[in-house]
């Protein structure tokens, strides 16, 4: 009964109060969440009733059990799924502004100035009984916060693209090589922004100036030691041609046998015969970006899209603290739906540790005064 007892104190809940989103509870009825009240009271009843079955993992006949010993609303676990049903909208709009309100900070000095830098990768969550992935979060971390500054919850069957993301100007997003197409390259640049991301032989098509094709196994053979190299290249999109550059390094011995035994097992796992190429291409790191050379040198490009891994780390936390991996709903809109609570969840736990590095001697903002 631990989520009870925490969400059921009064002075706790009126603490925690104090992070939520100017207007939330209006647009819990605007947004479809609580169009009628019925049994609860207010939003705010209904907002700490669903917190139960996000926070603790709680299946919804047990919340209503905790709901109602802590006074909060009696309701029956049918009466719950219909209104988690409306809320997934109300729960989206909240966690984008608990984001914009407490997460998001200024970017560190070590980064280029005027740039932010982004890192975007999707992550698939499954229904019970599923053979396969049914939903996908589309995730973006701010590089310099480590914080969320964009996501969206798509089925499995929309794939991962820069287009997913809005681009404002001097964004940088970083990939990997999923996100290595020559229209998703030309979506970010289109809106102002670069590219930072990792690629294969195959998956862009780069060229030279003159229009031949660019080799990029050619270029990699020349680098020697721990020599980084930088060479000019262009990308073809249906809006023109895009200036950039191929980064690389090699590997050291160790690390290309590593990449090789790995490369051979799963090949082999498939069936597949690999290509002499693509043997000798894994004992480099190669990266394809439009960040231009006065900007970031090819050893700080090469850095900086190392703290791409941050962001596997984010979807480990969501999966494995918040239990975001396997969803207890099998209907679309219930599914969508608790994403999107669990996804409040931890936006509003990145608020609190927000608040706490701002250091509240009282323990909690204070309000706005209004003008």
């Amino acid at each position: 009964m631990e989520a009870t007892r925490r969400l059921g104190g009064q002075e706790d809940w009126q603490v925690l109060l104090r992070f939520m989103p100017e207007g939330w509870q209006p647009k819990a009825r605007e947004l479809g969440a609580l169009r009628r009240a019925r049994n609860f009271k207010d939003s705010e009843s209904l907002l700490r009733a669903l917190l139960i079955h996000f926070v603790d993992g709680c299946s919804l006949r047990e919340t209503v059990v905790r709901a109602k010993l802590g006074r909060i609303v009696e309701v029956s676990d049918v009466a719950l799924l219909k209104r988690l049903n409306c809320a997934g909208e109300w729960f989206r709009w909240m966690a984008v502004e608990l984001m914009r309100k407490w997460v998001e900070r200024e970017p560190d000095v070590l980064f280029p100035k005027g740039f932010r830098f982004r890192v975007v990768d999707g992550s698939t969550i499954q229904e019970p009984g599923s053979t396969g992935s049914n939903w996908r979060v589309h995730y973006s971390i701010n590089l310099m916060t480590l914080q969320c500054d964009e996501m969206k919850v798509t089925d499995s069957q929309v794939g991962e693209t820069f287009k997913r993301f809005f681009v404002k100007e001097n964004d940088v997003l970083m990939g990997d090589r999923g996100y290595c197409h020559e229209e998703g390259v030309g979506h970010v640049v289109h809106h102002g922004g670069h590219v930072l991301v990792r690629t294969n032989l195959s998956n862009l098509p780069l060229y030279r100036k003159d229009g031949g094709r660019f080799v990029i196994l050619d270029q990699l053979k020349t680098l020697q030691g721990t020599r980084t190299g930088d060479w000019p290249c262009y990308v073809h999109t249906s809006q023109g041609k895009i200036a950039g550059r191929m980064c690389a390094i090699k590997k050291s011995e160790a690390a290309t046998e590593k990449s090789r035994k790995k490369v051979l097992q799963e090949n082999g796992r498939k069936g597949h015969a690999v290509q002499p190429g693509t043997l000798e291409a894994v004992g480099y790191v190669f990266v394809f970006t439009t960040l231009p050379r006065d900007v970031a040198s090819p050893s700080v490009i090469l850095e900086m899209y190392r703290g791409r891994w941050q962001i596997e780390l984010v979807f480990k936390r969501l999966k494995s603290i918040i239990g975001l991996g396997h969803l207890p709903k099998q209907d679309p809109v219930g599914a969508k739906a608790w994403i999107h609570g669990k996804i409040f969840t931890a936006f509003l736990i990145e608020a609190l540790l927000a608040a706490g590095e701002r250091f509240f001697p009282w323990g909690y903002p204070l309000p706005q005064e209004s003008q």
